[in-house]
């Protein structure tokens, strides 16, 4: 149980804490960064506005559980954390008995649960009476979508506010106030960042304000035993402290679809170098990299299809040369198949082929197969007509023997209708003086 804003306990000192912590602003004057939702005409930022269930939607170190905290500072509430990680429903229901308590005797809880989208079913369901009631203010956060990752039915009592990845600017400002507050700032007095190590670390934060804090506390103590007048981190030593840089995917999360749209509508709309990119941040995210080749392979057929022939073939070769020679070198296969894909010609026909029949056969249902297509196998077939009338197609001067094979309730329906690009452009020539051959067959007077 926190105290009334959730602020640490008086007995911990507060410069054992790490510098994120420490930097946290104590109103929400001081919060920097998401102008949607606290600038002048943010949705959070008139200061008598009535605190409601929401769900701060963000990437890490966006500012979810700070802003939940003065939002519940302003309000006047007792603020209850817990962490979907290490809490379940009884520690729910716990939480949930104290703040009935404390209604019966007039006062308000507002509840922050962080990473809430790891709360299963069960413990979502815990909260819905409460937080439907007012015996709490649900606050979670969560970097996970939550269309997918909160329930229906807990969604509904939440507005959801987004949080996007801090701007330069809002950086900017944290790393000024961190480097120049001597309260609560950084431990190691005068330290000064060289431009080039400033820019570096920006860089690297990827509008992350605590991992940003946290490199800069580590160069701050790499140069912490020189003289005062020599404590300039620069780029080597933030180089150092930066460490390697561990991109943020999740292989089940929004992440992960996003990043493998990003590189199926690069490769469809024959961007090679954003095909490339996106894939490398796949696989330098830690993705499988089967699910990268399954996904270029579908490719392959669905948006390329016979405009280029070979690019199925090439997919299917990188599916079996990764699974062979393994990672990391699978990687070479893996991009050089993306960039084919992305400069072949493309076509959709096939694909569109695909879903017009797919249509017409729920349409129109089982409808039978003409008798001279039948399979005759028994004297019997062959005495109820089937395979009677059939022209085997090799006994032609030119392999083509001008008939339908559809059923004939269908038999003028057409699916298929190739692009004039790439190979396409010839099966299209050849599919048209094909047809036009059936058409003048059906035409002669009998």
């Amino acid at each position: 149980m926190s105290d009334l804003f959730g602020s640490p306990p008086d007995t911990v000192n507060p410069r054992l804490l790490p510098l994120a912590e420490r930097m946290r602003p104590r109103v929400l004057e001081e919060f920097v960064g998401q102008p949607d939702l606290i600038g002048p005409k943010g949705s959070l930022s008139h200061p008598g506005a009535t605190l409601r269930n929401m769900l701060l939607w963000g990437p890490p170190g966006s500012g979810k559980t700070t802003l939940a905290r003065l939002l519940a500072r302003r309000s006047g509430m007792h603020f209850e954390t817990l962490s979907a990680t290490s809490s379940g429903v009884k520690e729910v229901r716990e939480v949930i008995e104290r703040a009935a308590a404390r209604r019966r005797n007039g006062g308000q809880t507002a509840v922050f649960i962080d990473e809430i989208h790891r709360f299963n079913k069960g413990q979502q369901d815990a909260l819905l009476q409460a937080s439907e009631n007012g015996t709490i203010v649900l606050i979670g956060a969560t970097t996970e979508n939550p269309s997918f990752e909160v329930n229906s039915a807990l969604l509904s009592r939440c507005v959801v506010h987004v949080l996007k990845p801090l701007e330069p600017a809002a950086l900017e400002s944290l790393l000024d106030r961190a480097l120049g507050n001597q309260e609560s700032g950084l431990q190691v007095a005068q330290v000064r960042l060289a431009p080039d190590a400033r820019e570096l670390l920006m860089q690297d934060a990827g509008g992350d304000a605590r991992r940003m804090l946290g490199v800069l506390e580590i160069a701050a103590d790499m140069v912490a035993q020189q003289e005062p007048a020599q404590r300039e981190v620069n780029r080597e030593t933030m180089q150092r402290a930066l460490g390697r840089r561990m991109l943020r995917h999740d292989k089940k999360g929004e992440s992960h679809y996003d990043l493998a749209s990003a590189m199926i509508k690069s490769v469809r709309g024959s961007d090679p170098d954003a095909a490339i990119y996106y894939c490398m941040r796949m696989i330098e995210g830690g993705e499988d990299v089967n699910f990268v080749a399954r996904r270029l392979a579908i490719l392959a057929s669905e948006d390329i299809g016979n405009a280029d022939p070979s690019a199925l073939t090439l997919a299917a070769s990188t599916v079996s040369v990764i699974n062979f020679i393994g990672m990391p070198e699978a990687r070479y296969a893996l991009v050089q198949l993306a960039a084919y894909l992305a400069l072949a010609p493309k076509s959709n026909a096939a694909a569109k082929a695909m879903l017009a029949a797919s249509e017409l056969i729920r349409a129109t249902g089982e409808l039978p197969v003409p008798l001279k297509l039948r399979n005759a196998q028994t004297e019997l077939m062959r005495g109820l007509g089937y395979g009677r009338d059939y022209n085997y197609a090799h006994d032609q001067a030119d392999a083509f023997s001008p008939e339908t094979y559809l059923p004939d309730e269908v038999k003028q329906q057409t699916f298929y209708e190739p692009t004039e690009r790439g190979y396409e452009a010839r099966l299209k020539e050849r599919l048209a003086a094909l047809r036009e051959r059936v058409r003048t067959q059906q035409n002669k007077p009998e």
